[in-house]
């Protein structure tokens, strides 16, 4: 099958099954030809409203119908979306369109960054504008990410992929025509990549507002899902599900269940692989960016546990110690990047300046070590190392271990100040049934890790230290506790 622009996709799939359904999202649903129709619409409303091609969309709607049209119009018009959370503080969303200047943005009350153009939550175009095709038009990139920057000031990793897809094109295990489940937020980069992969290859997308273990089973059940995308925090959750809960499911059509987006502890794979069967479980380590990635089945990781995978056919990557250095197989260092094709061929900044350091690899910020075959193995976040008494202490691990503990559901490790150790190790622990017994969580932790990273406080919560992405706000975390008396 040739490429085939993102402005005629939906036309693809509507001509072949124009009464199947497209989308579902808590118990609302759109057929193929339905969506051709109303994205047809709804793109000659944006282009009424400014939206010319190549200009960026701020799509800052929640999970559901909705934002898949609005990123569908946004394509048909040439455009390219840029999705942001419909809960960010308006702050922030201020500084994104600021450097992102889109001509129009979606979700917001009508005159909030006049003259921008502005269109709020629900909007639903003049039933007298037509719902026939438009003109072809690809945008020269697909989709517009946002991301922290190092400067404090949000950028856009914008793709260097055309608004294009060839569905026959083999991606992420999703068959053509089958059914995708979506429980994760779609301004986020992995949902957005996996649902409208899914959506391409002509797949029904079923979406939720946000994830709920138990109903994650049953939608997966009730629409013979194939491909389910998940982050560790949601696979604890489905674990800590009571046995007969999970078992009540129906999970056989499951061809693929990808985690990533954080590091997933081995027990909690282990576990996974055991209940679904090794070659279901798919992860993947990689960037916004796209510079490159790893994958690795359950078959293979049960052969190298721990391991993110190797490298995939398009990028390469090595481990880099202080002096710049490439190390050898086992030492500890920083993870470097390069697309085959060369530095700067998958994205660009909008916002701040990409660092590519000699020869054009780049870093994602990751420490990890690579063994002799070339898995490559993650430790933690350069960032997040936390020094205590000259040791560097990565949380990644002892959150993997508290982790481990009965009744956890997610834990954040911060460094807080120390005048004797520089930084002393304080755990959040988010554990629903309350505090632990600190002796039993002492000893429990005293078999995983050396005495040193051992948390020397320990704070109980009973609400997610996670967001719904899978992402820890360690520094917003570390924030409070350092406002606090």
């Amino acid at each position: 099958m040739p490429v085939i622009s993102l402005s005629r996709i939906i036309a693809h799939w509507a001509a072949q099954q124009p009464s199947r359904m497209a989308l579902y999202h808590e118990g609302d649903s759109v057929t193929w030809a339905e969506l051709e129709s109303r994205t047809n619409r709804l793109a000659r409303a944006y282009q009424a409203l400014g939206v010319k091609p190549d200009d960026f969309v701020t799509i800052a709607l929640p999970n559901g119908i909705e934002f898949f049209e609005a990123c569908l119009a946004t394509w048909k018009a040439g455009a390219t979306p840029q999705p942001v959370s419909a809960r960010m503080p308006k702050f922030e969303r201020d500084q994104i369109v600021d450097v992102g200047a889109p001509s129009l943005v979606v979700g917001v009350e009508p005159d909030e960054y006049a003259p921008v153009s502005c269109l709020p939550a629900e909007f639903v175009p003049d039933a007298a504008i037509s719902g026939a095709p438009l003109p072809e038009v690809t945008a020269a990139s697909f989709k517009a990410m946002t991301s922290g920057g190092s400067t404090g000031r949000p950028k856009l990793i914008v793709s260097k992929l055309p608004a294009a897809t060839d569905p026959d094109i083999p991606m992420l295990e999703i068959p053509q025509q089958g059914c995708m489940l979506i429980p994760g937020p779609l301004y986020h980069n992995g949902p957005f990549l996996w649902a409208m992969t899914a959506l391409f290859k002509g797949c029904t997308v079923v979406v939720t507002t946000r994830f709920d273990a138990e109903e994650t089973l049953r939608l997966t059940a009730a629409h013979r899902v194939d491909v389910v995308y998940t982050v560790p925090t949601m696979m604890r959750r489905i674990w800590a599900l009571p046995e007969d809960v999970r078992s009540a499911h129906d999970l056989s059509s499951l061809k693929a269940l990808w985690h990533l987006a954080a590091p997933c502890p081995p027990w909690l794979k282990e576990c996974f692989i055991e209940w679904l069967g090794p070659e279901v479980i798919w992860e993947l380590y990689g960037g916004t960016e796209g510079q490159g990635s790893t994958t690795i089945q359950g078959t293979e990781w049960l052969t190298h546990k721990g391991s993110v995978g190797r490298p995939v056919e398009t990028c390469e990557m090595k481990v880099v110690g202080e002096d710049g250095a490439a190390l050898a197989p086992g030492e500890v260092g920083e993870v470097f990047i390069r697309p085959l094709a060369g530095a700067g061929t998958t994205y660009r900044y909008v916002g701040a300046e990409a660092k590519a350091i000699e020869g054009g690899w780049e870093s994602l910020g990751d420490m990890g070590w690579m063994d002799a075959e070339g898995y490559l193995y993650l430790t933690d976040r350069l960032s997040d190392m936390i020094l205590v008494g000259g040791a560097n202490i990565y949380p990644a691990e002892v959150e993997a271990a508290i982790d481990a503990f009965p009744g956890v559901r997610s834990s954040a490790v911060i460094g807080l100040p120390d005048e004797d150790m520089g930084a002393r190790l304080y755990a959040v622990v988010d554990r629903p049934d309350g505090p632990a017994d600190p002796r039993a969580m002492e000893a429990h932790l005293a078999e995983r890790l050396v005495r040193y990273k051992i948390p020397k406080s320990f704070e109980y919560v009973t609400e997610p230290v996670r967001d719904d992405a899978g992402k820890v706000r360690r520094k917003a975390l570390r924030e409070a506790r350092l406002a606090a008396p």
